[in-house]
């Protein structure tokens, strides 16, 4: 006994030193992830489990933070006036899923935007004869549940590239022949003109800049920014007030982009768009978008900066799915994780308006050369029966709460920090269990703690309340217990945070911080959880 009480101590005074000559910083995007302290044993009662939105999961939350008070609510697209989010209804060009199966699960899911595909050779399937029946359809049935669809216009016609394997014609682009760059401006014309009084934002062609969608000729900027020029001028004659999209580009290719900027891009379009598709969705992120920010300003010259748009962007919800991200060990409670984390950190990092790929899975995956025996597993809806996944329901609490009513606010990210004293608290956790991590609190055997560079707290306000959000930015693939953290906020004058709580969108569950107490100037929150994916401390007005 007295040696435990002397090993306690010399583990108290190194760490003691270790804060003294500066070790610990402050946990934000801009930092290192921090070492974390050590916990107050009464916060401990019970091992940690990952957190995973499961019944077990709940339980430790509820026990170890504070009891759920209460669920965050879905409010339907339609009791939502404006919203940056969106889903991705696209392929339809293919037949690629019943859209009439998808309509009630996208009214009730809270999105005010849907990127759809146009569909040329679905529509002009004799020269000059073009039924838009198919898309009217799809159109209103959006519109009445209170979402506004966004066009995407392509793919090409086998009537004038017939060499393309399928009638579909995916990527097979039209400004290489004459006839056929003559046909698609007819095209798109007359859809222009059928459409100018329900769909305003048109997005010009999908990821240009990869050889899969852009046929038969190898990817050119410069071919790209010719094709927009014609097809911009059409759909301004006819739609004098339309916001043109340019880019819709595979990944973010820095290099092409600035060829096309160099080529004229922003004489024709009003925003650019682009597809960050990789498995750890904050991974250079911040970075690259910075970079492209300077390159708009540097080439908009006196004209308003375009604002960015993640036009698609989603990830598999099992093994052995089709297109991207489909080398990596998913599962649906992965793909939650990772669509709140994509879609939070677009917020964060103020990128205008974020679609999620896809809305259902889609089946026998059509890349071009007809239906294959893939299917592509992004969707918020399984596939074969149309139920709704984990992640569809995690996007919905998102939807209920980030509409535009909550706004950013990157001055409050200086009011709220995570504590956590040094790395030397490992040797203190190690000293309590020998399954402990480096919270101190039991870990399942076998089973690691989160790691990975801690994104936030990055602020927001909404209706006069404020919130933080805050996560790690975990590789794909691992299960992994929470850090525990303390997270000390400051008054903010403008924002009080009178009675904080801690939301979980995967689970749903709003919670009681038993922990939490004043201090001079703010809050301390003790002993919450840092996971994989966002939670969200904000003031019980929310509720």
């Amino acid at each position: 006994r007295s040696l435990q009480v002397s090993r306690r101590s010399i583990l108290a005074g190194l760490a003691g030193f270790w804060s003294g000559v500066g070790i610990i910083r402050r946990a934000s995007a801009k930092a290192s992830a921090p070492a974390i302290r050590n916990p107050d044993p009464k916060t401990c009662s019970r091992r940690r489990v990952v957190l995973d939105g499961s019944a077990a999961a709940q339980d430790w939350l509820s026990k170890n933070v504070g009891p759920k008070l209460d669920a965050m609510q879905p409010r339907p697209s339609r009791e939502i006036p404006a919203s940056p989010l969106s889903v991705g209804m696209e392929t339809l060009d293919r037949r690629m899923f019943e859209p009439e199966r998808t309509y009630e699960a996208l009214a009730e899911l809270g999105v005010k935007w849907a990127r759809l595909q146009t569909g040329w050779a679905r529509t002009e399937t004799r020269p000059g004869v073009y039924d838009f029946a198919w898309l009217d359809a799809v159109v209103d049935a959006v519109s009445a549940r209170g979402v506004q669809p966004w066009f995407n216009l392509g793919y090409g016609n086998r009537l004038y590239t017939p060499e393309a394997p399928d009638d579909s014609a995916v990527g097979w682009i039209p400004i290489f022949r004459a006839e056929a760059m003559a046909a698609w401006l007819r095209y798109v014309e007359v859809c222009a003109r059928h459409f100018r009084d329900r769909i305003r934002h048109w997005e010009l062609w999908n990821e240009p800049n990869i050889a899969g969608f852009w046929k038969p000729n190898p990817p050119s900027a410069e071919a790209y920014v010719r094709f927009v020029s014609q097809t911009a001028a059409v759909l301004r004659r006819e739609i004098p007030d339309a916001v043109l999209i340019g880019g819709a580009l595979a990944g973010m290719p820095t290099d092409y982009l600035t060829s096309a900027l160099q080529h004229g891009l922003l004489d024709h379009v009003d925003k650019v768009s682009y597809h960050p598709y990789r498995p750890i969705p904050e991974k250079g992120y911040a970075q690259t978008l910075e970079t492209w920010r300077r390159l708009l300003r540097q080439y908009a010259g006196n004209r308003p900066m375009p604002r960015l748009w993640q036009g698609e962007n989603g990830c598999p919800s099992k093994r052995g799915s089709a297109g991207a991200l489909a080398d990596y060990d998913w599962n649906e409670v992965r793909q939650a994780k990772w669509l709140l984390r994509r879609i939070l950190y677009d917020l964060v990092l103020g990128v205008e308006l974020t679609s999620y790929f896809h809305l259902v899975d889609l089946l026998r995956y059509n890349w071009g050369s007809g239906p294959t025996d893939h299917g592509n597993f992004k969707g918020l809806l399984r596939g074969e029966d149309y139920s709704p996944k984990p992640a569809y329901s995690a996007y919905q609490r998102l939807c209920g709460l980030f509409d535009a009513e909550t706004v950013r606010n990157a001055e409050m990210d200086e009011a709220a920090r995570i504590d956590a004293p040094p790395a030397i608290s490992q040797v203190a956790a190690d000293a309590i269990s020998p399954h402990a991590g480096s919270s101190g609190i039991p870990s399942p055997p076998d089973v690691p703690e989160v790691d990975g560079d801690v994104i936030g707290p990055a602020g927001f306000i909404r209706r006069g309340t404020p919130l933080w959000v805050y996560w790690k930015a975990s590789r794909i693939g691992i299960d992994a217990v929470p850090q525990i953290v303390d997270l000390r906020i400051q008054d903010e004058p403008n924002a009080p945070m009178r009675r904080p709580v801690l939301l979980d969108p995967l689970s749903g569950g709003v919670h009681q911080l038993l922990h939490a107490r004043r201090e001079s100037g703010g809050w301390r929150l003790v002993g919450i959880p840092l996971a994989d994916y966002p939670l969200i401390v904000a003031d019980s007005a929310l509720l």
